[in-house]
């Protein structure tokens, strides 16, 4: 869920291509390249690591058309307490 709503913020502009390079790179150094865009949304050091939601995180951003709020949730049965 968050590789697909982090690329979906990408794609909408909501967040610049220099930001997702330097996840990509981010993430690659640790083993999970393909991780880049969950790092939009997954900013604790335990998400990232472990490639799992933790906590909830909040997304902002506009298109020419729309305010558009994401929220990000654990799914991971261990921390659905954390909402």
């Amino acid at each position: 869920k968050s590789t697909t709503t982090g690329h979906l913020i990408y794609q909408c502009g909501g967040i610049d291509k220099r930001t997702i390079e330097k996840f990509e790179k981010e993430a690659a150094e640790l083993g999970k390249g393909s991780f880049k865009y969950a790092w939009v949304l997954d900013k604790l050091k335990a998400e990232r690591e472990r490639g799992i939601t933790i906590d909830i995180a909040l997304w902002k951003f506009e298109t020419p058309r729309y305010y558009v709020t994401v929220i990000d949730a654990p799914g991971h049965r261990d921390f659905i307490k954390n909402m």
